[in-house]
């Protein structure tokens, strides 16, 4: 079956990084467009970003743009999501997605930017 299992949140300060990854099974990961998304505190789930399959087209939420860059390795059925410069209104539960919406996550990770 599928499975999604996100790793590498936790507690930073503005302006630190952190690095997520999910790795998949269950389905063939290197054909799927594979997405990141979040849900902040009290809110629903927001998009964040997109991958295709082979890697080479990438798109995301405006507010991230600059700061996070989504890859993949699908030799190793792992996406990542490299978030730089963190906000504190980044901070949520990170999921990787087999849409946009999130109908189809993983757990999710839990991503707090607070000084």
């Amino acid at each position: 079956q599928v499975q999604l299992v996100e790793s590498g949140g936790g507690l930073v300060q503005p302006g630190e990084s952190l690095r997520l990854s999910c790795a998949a099974s269950g389905f063939p990961f290197g054909a799927k467009w594979m997405y990141w998304v979040r849900q902040a505190p009290g809110k629903g789930l927001d998009w964040v970003s997109t991958i295709n399959p082979g890697g080479g087209g990438t798109y995301y939420l405006d507010s991230v743009k600059g700061r996070f860059t989504i890859s993949r390795d699908n030799a190793k059925n792992t996406l990542y999501l490299q978030m730089n410069s963190l906000k504190s209104e980044d901070t949520a539960v990170y999921y990787c997605a087999l849409d946009s919406r999130g109908d189809a996550r993983g757990q999710g990770t839990q991503v707090t930017v607070s000084s």
